[in-house]
């Protein structure tokens, strides 16, 4: 069979991209397409330095780095890809890459990441965060905003297969594209956690500093806590902001190489999570550490970590994205430490290894070409 596999874009190494790793190693011979491909020389080894096929955006003035500037274009672009030559089409997706134009005899299964969140549920913060709920600007977003949804939905008779990363996103594509899916969560590199057991007095939260991380939530509430120390890695827009709401017991690292981010997680007393993510993997790099983790209960963590109230807990969840709810959160983890085993944590977390996922993934693709052919 010749197999593609399509990608929205190819600017970074994340969550997505990990996904991607693994599926070019079960189909190491698949051809790749992304809408742009702006890797370094460097960092290409994880879709084993192929050559990618791009569409027009890639040739577009400043594409490097606006490239999301032309997501009016996005759709249009996407659908020039030519895979007529292609059985089988694997689509990695969580904005556009789903809406290629595959014929009746091919087979498209979606991975999906997510429907495209700020056309969808998280419109309204997407508006708010990039300042364009009001005013002229703010009309423009809303109508190409509406444009994506009548096109996203448009695609979905597309693919024929649906996988979601988890039940909570399982949810959000029932609601939106009306079309079940199977779960496979996505591939965790917990072999390179080591379990550390001997922890130091301190909390960890790493991440992105954008306001949907509510970075800025975590630091308020450990100023509050002064006899509890806070380390804090990661940068981004957001970074000066939460600086100035620090208290002497949080130290803000900035970004760190993963070494250092991976030492702190293995010694630190817990690992701290406010965002409402569809999956999170720092969470469970976490507890592949040993490290328990104390994290906002709604989204994907909730099936990643096991709560307090659980056999054998990895975490315990706080119910709101409040500073208030963080420290009595922080207070009730003092208070039961001992029920948080690093063993308990690692365990849990080999559950989400990329063994296990190119396990799922392969049966479950050769499943999906048993009944197509069968039929």
């Amino acid at each position: 069979m010749k197999v593609a596999i399509i990608h929205d874009w190819l600017v970074t190494y994340a969550g997505a991209e990990r996904v991607l790793e693994q599926m070019l190693n079960i189909f190491p011979d698949a051809d790749l397409y992304s809408l742009v491909d702006f890797l370094d020389t460097d960092n290409r080894k994880f879709i084993k330095n192929k050559i990618v096929h791009t569409s027009f955006i890639q040739k577009m003035p400043k594409s490097k780095k606006k490239y999301r500037n032309y997501l009016p274009l996005m759709p249009l672009a996407i659908e020039q890809f030519d895979l007529r030559e292609y059985d089988l089409i694997i689509s990695s997706s969580h904005c556009i890459a789903k809406g290629v134009i595959t014929g009746p005899n091919q087979i498209h299964i979606c991975m999906c990441y997510s429907p495209v969140r700020y056309a969808w549920d998280l419109q309204g913060q997407y508006l708010r965060e990039s300042d364009l709920e009001t005013g002229f600007k703010g009309w423009i977003a809303k109508i190409i905003l509406h444009y994506i949804r009548l096109w996203d939905l448009r695609t979905v008779n597309g693919v024929d297969y649906f996988i979601a990363i988890s039940k909570y996103i399982k949810r959000r594509i029932k609601k939106v594209y009306c079309r079940d899916s199977n779960i496979i969560y996505p591939p965790v590199d917990v072999s390179s956690f080591k379990l550390c057991e001997n922890k130091d007095d301190f909390y960890i939260t790493a991440s992105r500093m954008v306001p949907y991380k509510k970075m800025d939530l975590i630091v308020e509430a450990f100023s509050q806590l002064p006899d509890k120390k806070l380390i804090v890695i990661g940068n981004g827009p957001d970074f000066e902001k939460i600086k100035s709401r620090a208290g002497h017991n949080v130290v803000l690292m900035g970004y760190q190489p993963f070494e250092v981010l991976k030492e702190h997680m293995q010694r630190a007393r817990a690992f701290v999570f406010a965002a409402e993510e569809d999956f999170g993997i720092t969470p469970v790099e976490a507890q592949a550490c040993g490290t328990p983790v104390i994290a906002f209960a709604k989204g994907g963590v909730l099936e990643t970590v096991r709560g307090f109230e659980q056999e054998k807990p990895t975490g315990l969840f706080f119910k709101e994205q409040t500073v208030a709810s963080v420290v009595n959160a922080i207070s009730k983890f003092e208070e039961n430490i001992a029920a948080f085993t690093a063993k308990n944590c690692r365990e849990n977390a080999e559950r989400f290894s990329e063994g296990r996922f190119r396990k799922e993934f392969k049966k479950y693709i050769d499943g999906v070409l048993k009944k197509h052919f069968e039929d």
